[in-house]
Protein backbone atom coordinates (compact mmCIF):
# COMPACT_ATOMS: atom_id res chain seq x y z
CA UNK A 1 0.00 0.00 0.00
CA UNK A 2 1.43 3.51 -1.02
CA UNK A 3 2.30 6.03 1.29
CA UNK A 4 1.87 10.01 0.02
CA UNK A 5 5.93 9.64 1.17
CA UNK A 6 6.70 8.36 -2.52
CA UNK A 7 4.52 11.70 -3.78
CA UNK A 8 6.66 13.58 -1.53
CA UNK A 9 9.91 11.85 -2.83
CA UNK A 10 9.10 12.50 -6.70
CA UNK A 11 7.91 16.17 -5.70
CA UNK A 12 11.13 17.10 -3.60
CA UNK A 13 13.36 15.71 -7.26
CA UNK A 14 10.88 17.99 -9.41
CA UNK A 15 11.79 20.44 -6.96
CA UNK A 16 15.49 19.70 -7.26
CA UNK A 17 15.53 20.12 -10.98
CA UNK A 18 13.25 23.70 -10.65
CA UNK A 19 15.21 25.44 -7.96
CA UNK A 20 18.24 25.06 -10.11
CA UNK A 21 16.72 26.65 -12.75
CA UNK A 22 15.94 29.59 -10.72
CA UNK A 23 20.00 29.32 -10.34
CA UNK A 24 20.11 30.04 -13.86
CA UNK A 25 17.61 32.47 -14.22
CA UNK A 26 18.63 34.36 -10.96
CA UNK A 27 22.15 34.27 -12.56
CA UNK A 28 20.71 35.89 -15.92
CA UNK A 29 19.10 38.33 -14.36
CA UNK A 30 21.90 39.91 -12.06
CA UNK A 31 25.58 38.93 -13.56
CA UNK A 32 25.24 36.76 -16.82
CA UNK A 33 27.74 38.10 -19.86
CA UNK A 34 25.76 38.71 -22.77
CA UNK A 35 26.91 36.83 -24.98
CA UNK A 36 25.92 33.77 -22.77
CA UNK A 37 22.51 34.23 -22.94
CA UNK A 38 21.73 31.43 -26.11
CA UNK A 39 23.25 28.89 -23.96
CA UNK A 40 21.64 30.31 -20.76
CA UNK A 41 18.60 29.53 -23.10
CA UNK A 42 19.37 26.33 -23.65
CA UNK A 43 20.10 25.26 -20.15
CA UNK A 44 16.75 26.64 -18.94
CA UNK A 45 14.79 25.02 -21.46
CA UNK A 46 16.61 20.96 -21.03
CA UNK A 47 15.79 21.62 -16.83
CA UNK A 48 12.47 22.87 -17.98
CA UNK A 49 11.77 19.77 -20.19
CA UNK A 50 13.44 17.15 -17.57
CA UNK A 51 10.77 18.78 -14.84
CA UNK A 52 8.00 18.12 -16.89
CA UNK A 53 8.90 14.96 -17.72
CA UNK A 54 8.76 14.06 -14.26
CA UNK A 55 5.87 16.02 -13.31
CA UNK A 56 3.82 13.62 -16.48
CA UNK A 57 5.81 10.78 -15.59
CA UNK A 58 3.76 7.43 -15.18
CA UNK A 59 5.77 6.80 -11.65
CA UNK A 60 4.19 10.28 -11.42
CA UNK A 61 0.86 9.39 -11.91
CA UNK A 62 1.09 6.35 -9.82
CA UNK A 63 2.19 7.93 -7.06
CA UNK A 64 -1.07 10.18 -7.39
CA UNK A 65 -3.51 7.24 -8.06
CA UNK A 66 -1.71 5.07 -4.88
CA UNK A 67 -1.08 8.19 -2.17
CA UNK A 68 -2.90 7.97 0.99
CA UNK A 69 -2.72 11.24 2.70
CA UNK A 70 -2.08 10.65 6.23
CA UNK A 71 -3.34 14.38 7.65
CA UNK A 72 -5.58 16.98 5.96
CA UNK A 73 -3.00 18.85 5.10
CA UNK A 74 -1.21 16.66 2.93
CA UNK A 75 -5.03 15.37 1.54
CA UNK A 76 -5.02 19.11 0.15
CA UNK A 77 -1.58 18.83 -1.53
CA UNK A 78 -2.65 15.68 -2.95
CA UNK A 79 -5.71 17.53 -4.25
CA UNK A 80 -3.86 20.11 -5.66
CA UNK A 81 -0.90 18.36 -7.18
CA UNK A 82 -3.72 15.89 -9.18
CA UNK A 83 -4.95 19.46 -10.82
CA UNK A 84 -1.79 20.20 -11.68
CA UNK A 85 -1.31 17.27 -13.35
CA UNK A 86 -4.33 17.32 -15.52
CA UNK A 87 -3.08 20.13 -16.79
CA UNK A 88 0.71 19.39 -17.55
CA UNK A 89 -0.07 15.76 -19.09
CA UNK A 90 -1.33 18.36 -21.67
CA UNK A 91 1.50 19.85 -22.57
CA UNK A 92 4.32 18.01 -24.47
CA UNK A 93 7.56 18.18 -23.04
CA UNK A 94 8.53 19.72 -26.65
CA UNK A 95 6.07 22.15 -26.20
CA UNK A 96 7.67 23.15 -22.45
CA UNK A 97 10.86 23.47 -23.96
CA UNK A 98 10.21 25.71 -27.09
CA UNK A 99 8.02 28.37 -24.28
CA UNK A 100 11.08 28.02 -22.62
CA UNK A 101 13.77 28.72 -24.67
CA UNK A 102 11.26 31.23 -26.65
CA UNK A 103 10.82 33.23 -23.07
CA UNK A 104 14.28 33.11 -22.79
CA UNK A 105 15.41 34.65 -26.07
CA UNK A 106 13.01 37.06 -25.95
CA UNK A 107 13.89 38.56 -22.50
CA UNK A 108 17.02 39.60 -23.96
CA UNK A 109 15.15 40.79 -27.32
CA UNK A 110 12.70 43.17 -25.06
CA UNK A 111 15.83 44.38 -22.76
CA UNK A 112 17.55 45.77 -26.13
CA UNK A 113 14.19 46.85 -27.84
CA UNK A 114 13.35 48.87 -24.89
CA UNK A 115 17.01 50.16 -24.40
CA UNK A 116 16.75 51.47 -28.37
CA UNK A 117 12.94 52.08 -28.18
CA UNK A 118 12.31 50.11 -30.85
CA UNK A 119 9.19 48.20 -30.68
CA UNK A 120 9.59 46.95 -34.37
CA UNK A 121 12.59 44.74 -32.71
CA UNK A 122 10.75 42.75 -30.08
CA UNK A 123 7.66 42.65 -31.97
CA UNK A 124 8.49 39.21 -33.41
CA UNK A 125 8.76 37.99 -30.23
CA UNK A 126 6.21 38.87 -28.81
CA UNK A 127 3.40 37.42 -31.64
CA UNK A 128 5.48 34.58 -31.22
CA UNK A 129 4.65 34.45 -27.58
CA UNK A 130 1.12 35.04 -28.06
CA UNK A 131 0.45 32.57 -30.68
CA UNK A 132 2.38 29.92 -28.56
CA UNK A 133 0.17 31.06 -25.99
CA UNK A 134 -3.19 30.97 -27.03
CA UNK A 135 -1.51 26.80 -28.15
CA UNK A 136 -1.14 26.51 -24.63
CA UNK A 137 -4.95 27.66 -23.84
CA UNK A 138 -6.39 25.53 -25.91
CA UNK A 139 -4.17 22.63 -24.85
CA UNK A 140 -5.29 23.17 -21.21
CA UNK A 141 -8.94 24.18 -22.72
CA UNK A 142 -11.50 26.75 -21.55
CA UNK A 143 -15.25 27.60 -21.43
CA UNK A 144 -15.29 31.58 -22.80
CA UNK A 145 -12.09 32.82 -24.13
CA UNK A 146 -8.25 31.36 -23.97
CA UNK A 147 -7.20 34.28 -21.63
CA UNK A 148 -9.27 32.60 -18.59
CA UNK A 149 -6.62 29.57 -19.37
CA UNK A 150 -3.78 31.65 -18.67
CA UNK A 151 -5.58 32.98 -15.88
CA UNK A 152 -5.82 29.67 -13.91
CA UNK A 153 -1.93 29.07 -12.76
CA UNK A 154 -1.71 32.75 -11.58
CA UNK A 155 -4.70 33.24 -10.00
CA UNK A 156 -6.92 30.35 -9.40
CA UNK A 157 -11.20 30.43 -9.24
CA UNK A 158 -10.79 33.93 -11.60
CA UNK A 159 -12.26 34.46 -14.89
CA UNK A 160 -11.64 37.56 -17.29
CA UNK A 161 -15.10 38.34 -16.94
CA UNK A 162 -15.24 38.22 -13.53
CA UNK A 163 -12.20 40.34 -13.70
CA UNK A 164 -13.63 42.84 -16.25
CA UNK A 165 -16.50 43.04 -13.98
CA UNK A 166 -14.03 44.37 -10.52
CA UNK A 167 -12.27 46.26 -12.88
CA UNK A 168 -15.26 48.43 -14.25
CA UNK A 169 -16.51 48.85 -10.62
CA UNK A 170 -12.98 49.75 -9.04
CA UNK A 171 -11.95 52.27 -12.70
CA UNK A 172 -14.26 55.15 -12.10
CA UNK A 173 -13.25 55.16 -8.27
CA UNK A 174 -9.89 54.91 -8.82
CA UNK A 175 -10.13 57.25 -11.23
CA UNK A 176 -11.26 59.67 -8.86
CA UNK A 177 -9.10 58.83 -6.05
CA UNK A 178 -6.44 59.44 -8.17
CA UNK A 179 -7.10 62.68 -9.53
CA UNK A 180 -8.07 64.14 -6.11
CA UNK A 181 -4.56 63.11 -5.04
CA UNK A 182 -3.12 63.61 -8.02
CA UNK A 183 -4.14 67.82 -7.36
CA UNK A 184 -3.71 67.72 -3.36
CA UNK A 185 -0.24 67.11 -4.47
CA UNK A 186 0.61 69.62 -6.65
CA UNK A 187 -0.85 72.55 -4.50
CA UNK A 188 2.07 70.77 -1.78
CA UNK A 189 5.90 71.12 -1.84
CA UNK A 190 6.88 67.79 -1.90
CA UNK A 191 10.83 67.13 -2.89
CA UNK A 192 13.49 65.40 -1.60
CA UNK A 193 16.86 67.64 -1.43
CA UNK A 194 19.78 67.56 -3.71
CA UNK A 195 21.33 63.95 -3.68
CA UNK A 196 23.15 62.24 -4.24
CA UNK A 197 22.41 59.70 -1.98
CA UNK A 198 25.23 57.43 -2.53
CA UNK A 199 24.51 54.18 -3.04
CA UNK A 200 26.18 52.60 -0.95
CA UNK A 201 24.36 54.27 2.05
CA UNK A 202 21.31 53.13 0.31
CA UNK A 203 22.13 49.45 0.61
CA UNK A 204 23.46 49.77 4.30
CA UNK A 205 20.04 51.57 5.51
CA UNK A 206 18.16 48.66 3.07
CA UNK A 207 19.75 46.39 4.93
CA UNK A 208 19.04 47.49 8.32
CA UNK A 209 15.43 48.01 7.30
CA UNK A 210 15.09 44.72 5.43
CA UNK A 211 16.45 43.03 8.79
CA UNK A 212 13.83 44.66 11.27
CA UNK A 213 10.99 43.28 9.16
CA UNK A 214 12.25 39.82 10.05
CA UNK A 215 14.52 38.99 6.89
CA UNK A 216 17.36 36.89 7.37
CA UNK A 217 20.68 37.58 5.17
CA UNK A 218 21.41 34.07 6.91
CA UNK A 219 18.79 32.60 4.44
CA UNK A 220 18.97 35.44 1.48
CA UNK A 221 20.66 38.32 -0.11
CA UNK A 222 19.35 41.40 -1.93
CA UNK A 223 21.33 41.69 -5.53
CA UNK A 224 20.93 44.98 -7.98
CA UNK A 225 19.27 44.62 -11.40
CA UNK A 226 17.22 46.51 -13.97
CA UNK A 227 13.41 44.91 -13.00
CA UNK A 228 13.48 44.30 -9.45
CA UNK A 229 11.90 40.64 -8.17
CA UNK A 230 12.81 38.44 -5.42
CA UNK A 231 13.26 34.48 -6.67
CA UNK A 232 13.56 31.66 -4.36
CA UNK A 233 16.36 29.23 -5.26
CA UNK A 234 15.65 26.73 -1.79
CA UNK A 235 13.96 26.43 1.41
CA UNK A 236 16.88 29.02 2.41
CA UNK A 237 17.69 30.55 0.23
CA UNK A 238 15.65 33.82 -1.14
CA UNK A 239 17.38 36.45 -3.45
CA UNK A 240 15.84 40.04 -3.42
CA UNK A 241 16.71 42.26 -6.16
CA UNK A 242 16.75 46.40 -6.73
CA UNK A 243 17.54 49.41 -8.46
CA UNK A 244 19.39 52.23 -7.05
CA UNK A 245 18.68 55.69 -8.27
CA UNK A 246 21.42 58.60 -6.40
CA UNK A 247 18.47 61.07 -6.37
CA UNK A 248 16.37 59.81 -4.08
CA UNK A 249 16.96 56.57 -1.62
CA UNK A 250 13.40 56.37 -1.28
CA UNK A 251 13.29 54.07 -4.29
CA UNK A 252 15.68 51.33 -3.67
CA UNK A 253 14.28 51.32 -0.16
CA UNK A 254 10.35 50.26 -1.20
CA UNK A 255 11.58 48.39 -3.90
CA UNK A 256 13.85 45.99 -1.22
CA UNK A 257 10.59 46.54 1.34
CA UNK A 258 8.37 45.60 -1.81
CA UNK A 259 10.59 42.11 -2.58
CA UNK A 260 11.44 41.42 1.40
CA UNK A 261 7.93 41.03 1.50
CA UNK A 262 8.16 37.98 -0.99
CA UNK A 263 10.79 36.63 0.45
CA UNK A 264 9.21 36.66 4.01
CA UNK A 265 6.06 35.03 2.75
CA UNK A 266 8.63 32.31 1.10
CA UNK A 267 10.88 31.66 4.07
CA UNK A 268 7.66 31.58 5.82
CA UNK A 269 6.17 28.26 4.54
CA UNK A 270 7.67 25.16 6.00
CA UNK A 271 10.68 23.56 4.57
CA UNK A 272 9.81 20.24 5.14
CA UNK A 273 6.88 20.78 2.56
CA UNK A 274 9.23 22.54 -0.18
CA UNK A 275 8.12 21.19 -3.73
CA UNK A 276 4.88 20.63 -2.40
CA UNK A 277 1.71 22.86 -2.81
CA UNK A 278 1.56 22.94 1.04
CA UNK A 279 5.31 25.06 1.00
CA UNK A 280 4.41 27.02 -1.80
CA UNK A 281 2.68 30.16 -2.46
CA UNK A 282 -1.21 30.14 -2.39
CA UNK A 283 -1.13 32.23 -5.94
CA UNK A 284 0.35 35.44 -7.09
CA UNK A 285 -1.87 38.05 -5.67
CA UNK A 286 -1.62 36.38 -1.91
CA UNK A 287 2.01 36.51 -2.61
CA UNK A 288 1.51 40.30 -4.14
CA UNK A 289 -0.81 40.99 -1.01
CA UNK A 290 2.43 40.44 0.96
CA UNK A 291 4.87 42.58 -0.68
CA UNK A 292 2.32 45.53 -0.72
CA UNK A 293 1.49 45.37 2.50
CA UNK A 294 5.25 45.68 3.37
CA UNK A 295 5.84 48.27 1.26
CA UNK A 296 2.42 50.59 1.42
CA UNK A 297 0.87 50.06 4.78
CA UNK A 298 4.12 49.55 6.58
CA UNK A 299 6.72 51.22 4.73
CA UNK A 300 4.45 54.39 3.88
CA UNK A 301 2.85 55.13 7.14
CA UNK A 302 3.76 57.72 9.55
CA UNK A 303 4.86 55.49 12.36
CA UNK A 304 7.03 53.67 10.35
CA UNK A 305 8.84 56.92 9.23
CA UNK A 306 8.36 58.47 13.23
CA UNK A 307 11.12 55.76 13.63
CA UNK A 308 12.82 55.43 10.75
CA UNK A 309 13.37 59.12 9.38
CA UNK A 310 16.16 59.77 12.05
CA UNK A 311 18.24 56.90 10.89
CA UNK A 312 17.63 57.84 7.43
CA UNK A 313 19.28 61.43 8.58
CA UNK A 314 22.22 59.50 10.16
CA UNK A 315 22.97 57.73 6.34
CA UNK A 316 21.78 60.76 4.45
CA UNK A 317 22.55 63.76 6.46
CA UNK A 318 21.18 66.40 3.53
CA UNK A 319 17.52 65.16 5.44
CA UNK A 320 18.71 66.93 8.38
CA UNK A 321 16.71 70.28 6.72
CA UNK A 322 13.46 68.59 6.26
CA UNK A 323 11.00 68.01 8.48
CA UNK A 324 9.15 64.87 8.65
CA UNK A 325 6.04 66.28 7.58
CA UNK A 326 7.53 67.70 4.58
CA UNK A 327 9.07 64.72 3.99
CA UNK A 328 6.06 62.48 4.06
CA UNK A 329 4.45 64.38 1.71
CA UNK A 330 6.97 63.32 -0.52
CA UNK A 331 6.33 59.47 0.26
CA UNK A 332 2.30 60.21 -0.43
CA UNK A 333 3.19 62.04 -3.42
CA UNK A 334 0.28 61.37 -5.80
CA UNK A 335 1.50 62.32 -10.12
CA UNK A 336 -0.01 60.68 -12.93
CA UNK A 337 3.83 58.87 -14.03
CA UNK A 338 3.79 57.01 -17.63
CA UNK A 339 6.07 54.16 -15.88
CA UNK A 340 3.60 51.13 -13.61
CA UNK A 341 6.77 51.03 -11.19
CA UNK A 342 7.51 54.47 -10.32
CA UNK A 343 3.81 54.92 -9.29
CA UNK A 344 2.07 55.83 -6.48
CA UNK A 345 -0.67 53.78 -4.61
CA UNK A 346 -3.48 56.38 -5.79
CA UNK A 347 -2.29 55.72 -9.63
CA UNK A 348 -1.12 52.12 -9.63
CA UNK A 349 -4.07 50.05 -10.02
CA UNK A 350 -4.93 52.78 -12.84
CA UNK A 351 -1.86 51.19 -14.89
CA UNK A 352 -2.97 47.39 -14.46
CA UNK A 353 -6.26 47.94 -15.55
CA UNK A 354 -4.83 49.54 -18.82
CA UNK A 355 -2.56 46.17 -19.06
CA UNK A 356 -5.64 44.09 -18.29
CA UNK A 357 -7.83 45.45 -21.41
CA UNK A 358 -4.64 45.56 -23.62
CA UNK A 359 -3.59 41.61 -22.84
CA UNK A 360 -7.33 40.72 -23.41
CA UNK A 361 -7.58 42.03 -26.60
CA UNK A 362 -4.30 40.58 -27.79
CA UNK A 363 -5.54 37.02 -26.37
CA UNK A 364 -8.93 37.25 -28.36
CA UNK A 365 -7.36 38.59 -31.60
CA UNK A 366 -9.31 41.95 -31.55
CA UNK A 367 -5.73 43.45 -31.17
CA UNK A 368 -2.58 42.88 -33.50
CA UNK A 369 0.54 43.08 -32.11
CA UNK A 370 1.67 45.86 -34.72
CA UNK A 371 -1.18 48.01 -33.53
CA UNK A 372 -0.14 47.49 -29.50
CA UNK A 373 1.84 50.86 -29.04
CA UNK A 374 -0.75 52.75 -30.56
CA UNK A 375 -3.86 51.43 -28.73
CA UNK A 376 -1.64 51.47 -25.27
CA UNK A 377 -1.06 55.44 -25.81
CA UNK A 378 -4.57 55.68 -26.50
CA UNK A 379 -5.61 53.88 -23.49
CA UNK A 380 -3.00 55.40 -21.39
CA UNK A 381 -4.16 58.94 -22.28
CA UNK A 382 -7.55 58.16 -21.41
CA UNK A 383 -7.12 57.09 -18.13
CA UNK A 384 -4.04 59.48 -17.17
CA UNK A 385 -5.07 62.43 -19.65
CA UNK A 386 -1.24 62.52 -21.15
CA UNK A 387 0.93 60.07 -23.55
CA UNK A 388 3.95 58.37 -22.73
CA UNK A 389 7.20 60.34 -24.91
CA UNK A 390 7.99 57.16 -26.28
CA UNK A 391 7.73 53.15 -26.00
CA UNK A 392 10.12 52.76 -23.51
CA UNK A 393 7.64 54.51 -21.08
CA UNK A 394 4.69 52.38 -23.04
CA UNK A 395 4.22 49.46 -24.22
CA UNK A 396 8.28 48.32 -23.42
CA UNK A 397 8.22 49.45 -20.31
CA UNK A 398 7.18 45.75 -18.45
CA UNK A 399 9.28 42.80 -18.78
CA UNK A 400 6.36 40.39 -17.92
CA UNK A 401 4.77 40.01 -21.95
CA UNK A 402 8.75 38.64 -23.05
CA UNK A 403 8.39 36.37 -19.87
CA UNK A 404 5.29 34.75 -21.22
CA UNK A 405 3.16 36.37 -18.44
CA UNK A 406 0.00 37.03 -20.45
CA UNK A 407 -2.13 36.70 -17.15
CA UNK A 408 -0.57 38.06 -14.52
CA UNK A 409 -0.68 41.82 -14.16
CA UNK A 410 -3.97 41.64 -12.80
CA UNK A 411 -2.52 39.85 -9.72
CA UNK A 412 -1.28 43.28 -8.82
CA UNK A 413 -4.60 44.97 -8.09
CA UNK A 414 -5.71 41.89 -6.98
CA UNK A 415 -3.01 41.72 -4.09
CA UNK A 416 -3.71 45.19 -2.78
CA UNK A 417 -7.06 44.58 -2.23
CA UNK A 418 -5.49 41.55 -0.36
CA UNK A 419 -3.58 43.60 1.20
CA UNK A 420 -5.35 46.02 2.64
CA UNK A 421 -8.01 43.39 3.56
CA UNK A 422 -5.24 41.28 5.67
CA UNK A 423 -3.72 44.81 7.23
CA UNK A 424 -7.13 45.87 8.63
CA UNK A 425 -7.91 42.59 10.09
CA UNK A 426 -4.37 42.66 11.44
CA UNK A 427 -4.58 45.67 13.10
CA UNK A 428 -7.56 44.40 15.06
CA UNK A 429 -4.72 42.18 16.88
CA UNK A 430 -3.70 44.71 19.74
CA UNK A 431 -0.46 42.96 19.75
CA UNK A 432 0.05 44.33 16.28
CA UNK A 433 -1.11 47.82 16.64
CA UNK A 434 1.40 48.20 19.47
CA UNK A 435 3.86 46.89 17.53
CA UNK A 436 3.60 48.84 14.90
CA UNK A 437 3.66 52.41 16.57
CA UNK A 438 7.06 50.98 18.40
CA UNK A 439 8.43 49.56 14.91
CA UNK A 440 8.59 45.83 16.12
CA UNK A 441 7.57 44.03 13.20
CA UNK A 442 7.53 40.43 14.79
CA UNK A 443 3.75 39.91 16.17
CA UNK A 444 2.74 41.35 12.50
CA UNK A 445 4.74 39.05 10.65
CA UNK A 446 3.50 36.30 13.32
CA UNK A 447 0.01 37.16 12.42
CA UNK A 448 0.98 36.98 8.98
CA UNK A 449 2.56 33.28 9.32
CA UNK A 450 0.02 31.79 11.10
CA UNK A 451 -2.69 33.48 8.94
CA UNK A 452 -1.53 33.26 5.97
CA UNK A 453 1.73 31.69 5.04
CA UNK A 454 1.95 28.41 6.90
CA UNK A 455 -0.98 27.44 4.76
CA UNK A 456 0.84 27.13 1.36
CA UNK A 457 -1.46 26.83 -1.25
CA UNK A 458 -3.74 24.27 0.87
CA UNK A 459 -6.45 26.77 0.77
CA UNK A 460 -8.30 28.63 -2.32
CA UNK A 461 -7.17 32.34 -2.66
CA UNK A 462 -10.67 33.40 -1.46
CA UNK A 463 -10.51 31.10 0.95
CA UNK A 464 -7.45 32.46 2.69
CA UNK A 465 -8.90 35.78 2.63
CA UNK A 466 -11.85 34.69 4.11
CA UNK A 467 -10.61 32.62 6.72
CA UNK A 468 -8.01 35.43 7.86
CA UNK A 469 -9.96 37.73 7.80
CA UNK A 470 -13.49 37.09 8.47
CA UNK A 471 -15.25 38.36 5.36
CA UNK A 472 -15.03 37.65 1.46
CA UNK A 473 -12.33 39.74 -0.64
CA UNK A 474 -13.60 42.75 -1.59
CA UNK A 475 -12.14 45.85 -2.38
CA UNK A 476 -13.49 47.64 0.61
CA UNK A 477 -10.28 47.81 2.36
CA UNK A 478 -8.25 48.96 0.15
CA UNK A 479 -10.35 52.07 -0.77
CA UNK A 480 -10.68 53.27 2.24
CA UNK A 481 -6.95 53.04 2.56
CA UNK A 482 -6.40 54.89 -0.09
CA UNK A 483 -9.02 57.60 0.46
CA UNK A 484 -7.31 57.85 3.69
CA UNK A 485 -4.21 58.31 2.84
CA UNK A 486 -4.66 60.41 0.02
Amino acid sequence: MATFQTLRDLATEAALISSSASVLGWDQETYLPAQGSAWRSRQLAWLAGRAHELATSNSWRRALEEAEPDNPRDAASLEEMRRDFERAEKLPTSFVERETELTSQAKHAWAAARSHDDFAAFAPFLQQLVDLLREKADRWGYENEAYDALLEPYERGWTAEGLAELFDQLGPELREIATSAVERSRSRSAHLPEGPFPVEQQMAFNRKVAEALGFEFTQGRIDTTTHPFCTTLGPADVRLTTRYEVTDFTSSLFGVMHEAGHGLYELGMRPADFGLPAGSACSYGIHESQSRLWENHVGRSRAFWEHWYPIAIEHFPQLRDLSLDAFLSFVWKAEFSPIRVEADEATYDLHILLRFGIERRLMSGELAVADVPAAWNDAFEASFGMRPRDNREGCLQDIHWSMGGIGYFPTYTLGNLGAAQLFAAARRDASVEAGLQQANYAPLLDWLRSRVHDFGATLSPADLIRQATGSDPSAEAHLNHLRERY
